[in-house]
């Protein structure tokens, strides 16, 4: 067990850059961070008004010269390069990405370029200028994924894994669905009840893990403070949820009857949908860490020099739009993806 101040010791005082400062888990992150005292903490985010909340909110609580906050894009190399030059900063927490699953089956170029080649290019300039740890937030989506955005954190965990030495550690922490994040089924339920209804649920037999946004929070943070070498990580959690039953108890502490007052209706899977997501695939396994909360899992690699051509031609292809090449590199560096129907069907015609 890592002594109580290991994550303080890896924060405080230190120069951190926080890449998605403003989402859901990056501004959770933030507020967190700003507590352990760093001595700069740079928050890095491409939405104006996400940022613009999370710097109102800190300027309230701690020395405003303590932070600086700054909008841009995980893909502008030259922009990395700029903040990397001038803030020098010593540890990366990278919450940035586009993560609603469906969406991104629509736009599959901006999921494959923002999360798997600008996690890529952020953690080589990371490397080049010696940040000693690099924590990416993850996803269960990435374990065998059927979906362009769990096919899209799974190249950047490999990305990671090939840059990861002892003297830059590189990590990925998988994640569950966090309650009360940005698209969240609770923020909806609870928006729907309060509408009368229906409450939308995609099928009764859905399952997902589920985890509260200080638990993911504190599992981000123990991945940096971990004294041996990086890796991807999975915190201990409890057992899935059917998506319904979180529906119907909401329901009943609205005070309504399920299927009366407010009906509750099943809509079908989505495009990228699965019916119950994993944490391991069937190659993958698990060790433990020093801390009990963290488990280290057991992946393949792709050799450094393969990978490296691999992710060249996949960049190549987002940069000529050319869905049907894109899907078939990326099915070369995934052997286990499998794209859903609405993307093969795309690459048989356009799809902007």
């Amino acid at each position: 067990m890592p002594p109580k101040n290991a994550i303080e010791e890896v924060v405080s005082g230190r120069r951190i850059l926080l890449t998605g400062a403003g989402g859901s888990i990056g501004s959770a992150l933030a507020k967190t961070v700003s507590r352990l005292k760093p001595r700069l903490l740079i928050l890095l985010d491409n939405s104006e008004r996400n940022l613009h909340e999370i710097d109102l909110e800190l300027a309230t609580a701690i020395d405003r010269n303590s932070y600086k906050s700054l909008i841009g894009d995980i893909c502008d190399a030259k922009l990395l390069s700029e903040i990397f030059k001038r803030h020098h900063p010593e540890v990366v927490y990278h919450a940035a990405a586009f993560k609603h699953v469906p969406l991104m089956e629509h736009n599959p170029f901006a999921a494959v370029r923002n999360n798997a080649l600008g996690t890529a290019g952020l953690a080589r300039i990371a490397q080049a200028e010696g940040v000693a740890s690099f924590v990416m937030v993850s996803t269960d989506k990435a374990v065998n994924p059927i979906s362009i955005m769990g096919a899209s954190k799974r190249v950047a965990e490999l990305a990671l894994l090939s840059l990861n030495n002892p003297k830059n550690r590189m990590s990925a922490v998988r994640l569950a669905n966090v309650l009360g994040s940005q698209g969240s089924v609770v923020p909806t339920f609870l928006n729907q009840i309060s509408q009368g209804g229906p409450v939308t649920v995609t099928h009764p037999d859905v399952c997902r893990y589920f985890l509260m946004m200080d638990e993911a929070v504190e599992a981000i943070l123990l991945a940096s403070g971990l004294e041996e070498s990086g890796g991807i990580f999975v915190p201990q959690v409890g057992a899935p949820v059917r998506i319904l039953d979180i529906a119907l108890e909401l329901i009943r502490h609205a005070g309504s009857k399920s299927g009366k007052d407010i009906p509750v209706t099943f809509t079908g899977l989505r495009a990228g949908d699965k019916m119950s997501e994993e944490f391991f695939s069937h190659y993958e396994s698990t060790e433990p860490t020093v801390d009990p909360r963290l488990l280290r899992v057991k992946t393949r690699e792709i050799p450094a020099a393969r990978f490296d051509i691999q992710m060249e031609d996949l960049s190549r292809r987002v940069d000529e739009r050319n869905l049907t090449a894109m899907i078939e590199t990326l099915c070369q560096i995934l052997p286990d993806y499998r794209p859903t129907d609405l993307l093969s069907l795309a690459t048989l015609g356009s799809l902007v």
